[in-house]
């Protein structure tokens, strides 16, 4: 038997239990060597095991990680991995049941069933106007034509007219709608409330942001993106909702321009499939389609498009088409006849939108043409005061948690309309107009707690006055 045969059987006799040390090998023992520094655990202290037995103390392992940290790497923000920022020294105390993962929770899904409607339900147009009226003044003809829309949506929306068209042979269409009306006469204040009273999933676009695809800005199926959001990403409920393009002017073709129109005419062109009806795949959660997004196909068949904007200049088009006629005979017209005429708008054609720089093919499918008027001073007046939610009243309440009475005479009320229309911003004037007259009393009252009510007089809108100011008692 040679040296090496002897060695190895007492290496192995070794290594066997023997009742001396109480049952336990002899290898426990044996000191444990880093692997890096080459010292023995009496020396380096506890030693961590890595996979293979290799040993490594402390202050070894604690260089590995600083040379790591130093590199840009923080083990620290890495999830799931919450002891790699530990010394090592503590690593020994943890308990490996503190060292276990939590389980994902799954998020509980509503259980609730919705509400179907049904034709009990649905508010007939008259109730519609009398609800719109009770916050929007003036355009009648305007709430009328909103209110049978959305009428007829609901009965849309209810019934499968593909199984009513096989007995019958009858399928109702959607009535797209185009709404003109000068800046500040309630276009999107009138949707807008819409949205408040009716229960349809509604979303408000803004055509200027729309470019045709593949360039920078929000592609066309983002309109259907926001109707989905809005409708609580429940695809039936979104394919029964409205929506707003409110700017729809801002994609008009635009004139003399050499270059591709990629946010006018071609935003036009790829707007038709939506408004006739079609499949779409559109983001959920997001404006944008990529490859980490999830997507979901919505039919536009069943969605109603109201489409509004201001159209600048659109009367010089009107009263030059106008204008046109002959100026001798029964039939003739003055050239200087609708230079003064307020409601113009509402002799509007399709030939006017056309030469405005609207395509045809886009008009065909928006087939309801309403139009809002300019708003008069009677009407500013009652824009003021009459609503629910008019503008002195929220003033009125501002002051009267300071427990101050606010007061607005009827001159001052007629000073503030008529500087409006010299504003040419329609109701958006008077919130600016207010705010610059309330700024100084807003200020001041609360410095004084005797002031008990404020009347606001027109020598004060004038700058010739002060407010009336009494104190309490």
């Amino acid at each position: 038997m040679d040296d090496k045969e002897k060695e190895l059987l007492e290496t192995n006799s070794d290594k066997t239990a023997s009742p001396e040390d109480g049952g336990q090998g002899k290898e426990d023992h044996y000191e444990k060597v880093c692997y890096m520094c080459r010292r023995p655990e009496s020396k380096a202290g506890p030693m961590v095991t890595m996979p293979g037995n290799l040993c490594l103390c402390s202050d070894c392992m604690q260089k590995a990680f600083d040379s790591i940290s130093k590199s840009g790497m923080d083990f620290s923000k890495i999830q799931n991995m919450p002891y790699m920022n530990l010394n090592l020294n503590d690593l020994i105390q943890i308990r490996p049941e503190d060292m276990e993962i939590p389980k994902k929770q799954k998020i509980k899904k509503k259980t609730g069933e919705t509400k179907k409607l049904s034709m009990k339900d649905i508010p007939a147009p008259h109730q519609i106007k009398a609800q719109l009226d009770q916050y929007v003044i003036g355009q009648d003809q305007a709430k009328k034509v909103m209110s049978v829309a959305v009428y007829n949506h609901y009965k849309r929306a209810l019934v499968d007219w593909r199984q009513e068209a096989k007995e019958d042979g009858v399928t109702v269409e959607k009535s797209n709608i185009l709404m003109i009306g000068p800046t500040g006469s309630g276009k999107t204040y009138l949707v807008k409330t819409l949205a408040r009273l009716l229960d349809v999933p509604l979303a408000i676009a803004d055509a200027t942001s729309l470019t045709e695809a593949g360039y920078i800005g929000d592609d066309i199926e983002s309109v259907v993106s926001k109707l989905l959001a809005a409708a609580d990403n429940d695809v039936e409920r979104a394919e029964r909702g409205i929506i707003f393009i409110d700017e729809i002017d801002k994609i008009a073709k635009k004139k003399e321009t050499n270059t591709r129109d990629v946010s006018g005419e071609s935003v036009q062109q790829e707007l038709l499939k939506l408004l006739e009806g079609s499949v779409v795949e559109v983001p959920v959660g997001s404006n944008q389609k990529n490859a980490m997004t999830p997507t979901a196909t919505v039919n536009t068949d069943n969605i109603l498009f109201i489409c509004g904007g201001a159209f600048p200049d659109l009367e010089k088009i009107i009263k030059e088409r106008l204008s046109k006629k002959s100026s001798i005979g029964f039939n003739s017209a003055l050239k200087d006849e609708f230079d003064n005429e307020a409601d113009i708008l509402k002799h509007v054609t399709n030939e006017d939108l056309r030469a405005f720089g609207m395509i045809p093919e886009f008009l065909g499918r928006l087939p309801v043409i309403v139009t809002l008027k300019s708003l008069t001073e009677d009407m500013l007046i009652r824009i003021l005061k009459e609503p629910k939610n008019a503008i002195l009243k929220q003033y009125e309440k501002l002051l009267a948690m300071d427990e101050v009475k606010l007061v607005f005479e009827e001159e001052a009320l007629s000073w503030i309309a008529g500087e409006a229309i010299k504003r040419k911003t329609g109701a958006r004037a008077l919130r600016a107009i207010l705010e610059e007259f309330m700024l100084d009393i807003m200020y001041e009252i609360p410095k004084d707690p005797n002031i008990g009510s404020v009347v606001i007089t027109r020598p004060y809108l004038e700058k010739s006055g002060g407010p009336l100011v009494q104190m309490r008692g």
